[in-house]
């Protein structure tokens, strides 16, 4: 459990045998907190959540709310998702749940489908196999089942490895996370080192966490993070990207920008950033996260959600604007044409090959870029000309144009302006998804329809037909 100070966890013996190879029987007894200990109430669940989990009870198995759905509701926050996890089996689920399907290829998890395209996501109790005799190794891919105990250890944090029971309204905690929780404090289980090695990109989510919560991260967990940040290089490109993305439309990416520079995982990711020290680029990209944060929090109830190629461009608009002096470029006669290619160049330098960028984000953000200057000239002049509001991507270059300004302190852009910001402009949306290929992506539930009688929008009388 954890100390007073916060600075250290007190390991179990079997999780370092595990580590270290050898294979001993667990013995650690959890700590079991009474809903007199907690401010946890089944009425706060999710209603669908309770479905599931009654459902499994009357099947006779066992099912717990688990990771950040506890967290959450103990710090007194509303979670954005309700996960479970079950000893019942991924086909044992199918079968009781029809409305589901199977998803995942290194774990299978079953995704429970409810109207109004409401996702539960369970999961069976998983096993410490990861703990294998090379500790350097890559994870590999496993369907293993493991006990209760099993499961907390192998999860990434200790706040996140809290188990919630309907039955006796318990929270069952193996690693200390009740104490974090109420010591504000973001600690990886186990050996930090040992975990972050065998997955680097658990330093993204422990600064994740640390900067939605105001968590302060343990003392250990945090030298390990700075010891091992560049390993984040290991990791596939697409998913450091979308973990990326996943803290900018936050709503704390600000916080999230801070702790990274601390730490210098952010210099690790983005290395063209980590020039000689200049404040006012720090300065500046922390004003924009700023102001990424404000729009997507006071957007929260409208849905309002920048799409990457704008949240990417706004992340790389400090280091553009000093590597091309963007502002100040002259776009008269070949001008335009030479600042594309000065574009698309640094973009491929700098980000496109290393998070595997699509061709049209790509084509987006240059388009954001290049028309950085006259938008720049337009606002400082409060004048429009017909021609560039005729334009289509206008909208998009407006926007972009708005939010840098308010962050070089200018007025707040209007919230009104992004109101359909995730769709995009039209060129741009078109581009975008016909570089998706194939069938292109399909909305709608997969096991529900929205009309009365209807299953995958088949009308009832039609069914009987068939």
């Amino acid at each position: 459990m954890a100390d007073e100070g916060g600075e250290g966890v007190m390991v179990p013996g079997h999780l370092l045998d595990y580590e270290q190879g050898r294979q001993v029987t667990p013995e650690i007894k959890a700590t079991v907190f009474t809903e007199d200990d907690h401010p946890i109430r089944p009425g706060d669940l999710d209603r669908e959540a309770l479905k599931v989990l009654y459902r499994l009870r009357d099947a006779g198995f066992s099912g717990y709310l688990v990771g950040g759905g506890v967290r959450d509701l103990y710090l007194g926050r509303k979670p954005k998702d309700f996960d479970i996890s079950t000893n019942a089996r991924p086909g044992q689920l199918r079968r009781l749940f029809r409305n589901s399907r199977t998803i995942g290829r290194r774990f299978r998890l079953v995704q429970v489908f409810f109207r109004g395209n409401k996702i539960i996501e369970v999961s069976t109790l998983r096993s410490q196999s990861e703990y294998g005799l090379e500790d350097t190794q890559v994870l590999p891919a496993n369907n293993t089942f493991g006990t209760l105990e099993e499961d907390a250890f192998r999860r990434d944090l200790t706040i996140n490895s809290l188990f919630f029971e309907i039955e006796n309204n318990t929270i069952i905690d193996y690693v200390g996370g009740v104490d974090d929780l109420n010591n504000g404090i973001v600690r990886i289980v186990g050996d930090p080192d040992v975990r972050i090695t065998r997955d680097p990109v658990r330093i993204l989510r422990a600064v994740r966490h640390a900067a939605r919560t105001g968590f302060t991260i343990d003392k250990a967990s945090f030298r390990a993070i700075v010891a091992h940040r560049d390993k984040l290089n290991l990791c596939p490109p697409s998913r450091i990207r979308d973990e990326i993305l996943k803290d900018l439309v936050s709503g704390y990416s600000r916080p999230w920008g801070e702790l990274c520079l601390k730490s210098r995982v952010f210099f690790s990711i983005f290395p063209f950033y980590d020039q000689p020290a200049d404040e006012d680029v720090t300065a500046e990209l922390l004003a924009i996260l700023a102001v990424i944060d404000r729009l997507h929090q006071s957007g929260r109830k409208k849905s309002i959600h920048l799409p990457d190629y704008m949240l990417l461009a706004l992340l790389l608009y400090p280091w553009m604007e000093r590597q091309l002096d963007l502002l100040q470029r002259d776009l008269k006669g070949g001008g335009y044409r030479q600042l594309f290619h000065d574009v698309r160049q640094s973009l491929d330098a700098g980000i496109c090959g290393r998070f595997n960028i699509k061709r049209a984000i790509k084509e987006a953000m240059t388009t954001l870029f290049v028309n950085m200057p006259n938008f720049y000239r337009c606002q400082q002049q409060n004048s429009w000309p017909k021609w560039l509001k005729r334009k289509s991507y206008f909208k998009d270059c407006n926007r972009f144009s708005a939010l840098i300004a308010e962050a070089q302190g200018g007025t707040a852009a209007p919230t009104a302006l992004f109101a359909d910001a995730d769709k995009g402009s039209d060129d741009i949306r078109m581009k975008i998804n016909s570089s998706r290929g194939g069938r292109g992506v399909r909305g709608g539930n997969p096991s529900f329809s929205e009309r009365k009688g209807g299953v995958f929008g088949l009308r009832s009388g039609r069914i009987s037909s068939l």
